[in-house]
Parts: C-alpha cells; structure tokens; sequence
C-alpha cells in the first residue's frame, strides 16, 4: 500500500450511521401513525422534526467533505449515499403529510403492505450501516442489500396491485367526484411509499459497491 502521511477521516462514518439511525426511526413512525392512526397531526409532526434532523446531517456532511482531503469513500459515493438516505426521509414525511391533506379515514391495507416493506429496507439500512466500517464483512453487507431489492420489488407488486383496484370500473370513475378524488389521493400517497423503498434500494445499490470494492 502506498505510503499515507494524513489519517483517512472516519467520521464520515459516523455521520452515515446517525443518518441510517435518523431514516430508521423516521420509518418507525410513520409505521406507527399507519398502524395506529390517532392523532394524526402529532405524528406527522413527530415525522416532519425527524426530517429536519436529517437536513442537519446532511449539512454536516457536506461541510465535512468540503474540509476533507483524505476521505474513507470516493466523493461520488458520499454524495449518493448522503442523498439517497436524505430522500427517504423526506419521501416518508411526504407520504405522512399527504395522509393528512387529504384527511384520509384510516390506510388501506395496500398503503400498511408498503409501509411494513418501507420500515423492513429501512431497518435492514440501520443493521448494515455500521458494516461499512470493516472490509470484511462485504458479505453481510451483501445480504442485506439482497434482501432490501426484494422487499423494493415486493412494493414494485404491491404498488401495482394497488393502482389496478383504484382503476376498476373507469367508466364509474369518469361519472363520479368522490370515486376520482379516491384515485388522486390514494395514487400519490402509494407511489410516495413506493419511491421511499426505491431510495432505500439506492442506498442498498452504493453500501454494495463500496463494500464490493474494498473487498
């Protein structure tokens, strides 16, 4: 290895698992306002004061990077890791707050399916963060990540599913307001939840490279 005068900066780690930790537990309350669903307003609040925790770990790392001349990943993968965590939280406060603009009378047992998915990638996020910190456990990083792109898939088909049901009937659709208005808000809090998982996935796609590359 060639010789290296200046310390590799390994609190950029740390900041990744704080990150990890943050969607974590933004993915655990929604999962909570889903499954429970009192109290909606409090929880989207809890949900909003998560995100804007994760606006400040992203600052911080991007002010670390910019003060860093030895860093333990390439930029291009600090910075995809650092966005990719980033939109997932903040697709997470997305979904709570369109729950709430459309004042939705209790999730559909679709919108329950991809938030358990949602909270599963996120939790499998959290487990394998800290992994990156050690070249050899590529393999568990590995598995992991496999299991987040089959949980993305199963709300690829959930998603799917969803939609055709709002879509039966499109004749009755055209005739009736409160039937349209069903489809407009149930369409765009479902495909929130879905692209959350989307970005868990890329989360899962940078912790694979890196761990590839450094085995």
């Amino acid at each position: 290895m060639p010789f290296q005068i200046l310390p590799t900066e390994t609190r950029f780690f740390d900041w990744f698992e704080k990150s990890a930790r943050n969607l974590c537990e933004a993915a655990r309350a929604l999962h909570t306002l889903a499954h429970d669903f009192r109290d909606v307003e409090s929880g989207v609040r809890r949900i909003t004061v998560i995100e804007q925790r994760g606006d400040f770990i992203v600052h911080e790392i991007i002010d670390l990077l910019n003060r860093t001349f030895i860093t333990p990943l390439d930029h291009e993968e600090i910075h995809r890791l650092t966005s990719a965590l980033d939109d997932v939280v903040d697709l997470v406060e997305a979904a709570a707050d369109a729950m709430l603009l459309y004042q939705i009378e209790r999730p559909t047992p679709a919108a329950l399916k991809l938030i358990d998915h949602l909270l599963g990638c996120a939790e499998l996020i959290d487990r394998a963060m800290p992994m990156l910190r050690d070249k050899k456990r590529a393999a568990e990083i590995r598995t992991c990540t496999v299991e987040i792109n089959r949980l993305e898939n199963e709300a690829d088909r959930v998603l799917r599913d969803a939609l055709a049901e709002l879509l039966v009937n499109p004749d009755e659709l055209r005739h009736s307001p409160e039937r349209l208005f069903e489809l407009i808000r149930w369409k765009a809090i479902y495909e929130q939840l879905e692209d959350a998982t989307d970005s868990c996935e890329d989360v899962a796609d940078v912790l694979l490279s890196v761990a590839m590359k450094q085995a």
